[in-house]
């Protein structure tokens, strides 16, 4: 089955993911209805903070590891070369918030799709956001 949906993800929702249930059910429960992605940069971001998240929650890190890498499989990786043809733009709709965030704002404006995100630099970037909790009305739509 082809997803009808697609949406991306910034790194603190990846996180989540592997460290907590909710956005992990969520992702395995609407996997093959909805598209899943991220741009890589995220990838690097989550990852880099898995080992201190991990020891704050005092979950071992090869665990913690494990469960990054089994979710994170269900999440499509965006490479520059295919969401850096929307630099600009992106870091035009993002450059009063946070700039770094211009790679989900790319990746949303290359994929026509909103982001999951809890960040509100993405408010107001003219992209529609959605946060965990209100999610999986987006998810749950026909």
């Amino acid at each position: 089955m082809i997803p009808a949906k697609t949406l991306v993800l910034d790194a603190n929702i990846m996180l989540r993911a592997g460290f907590g249930k909710r956005v992990r059910k969520r992702i395995e429960r609407y996997g093959e209805t909805v598209s899943f992605c991220s741009p890589d940069v995220c990838f690097e971001e989550a990852r880099k903070y898995i080992s201190p998240v991990a020891e704050r929650k005092q979950v071992p890190l090869s665990t913690a590891l494990h469960v990054f890498d089994e979710v994170t499989c269900n999440i499509r990786l965006v490479e520059m070369g295919l969401h850096g043809q929307h630099e600009y733009a992106a870091r035009e709709r993002i450059i009063s918030r946070d700039i770094k965030d211009w790679p989900v704002v790319a990746t949303c404006l290359l994929l026509d799709c909103p982001v999951w995100t809890e960040d509100q630099d993405f408010f107001g970037s003219g992209i529609s956001t959605w946060t965990t909790n209100n999610v999986k009305i987006y998810l749950s739509a026909k």
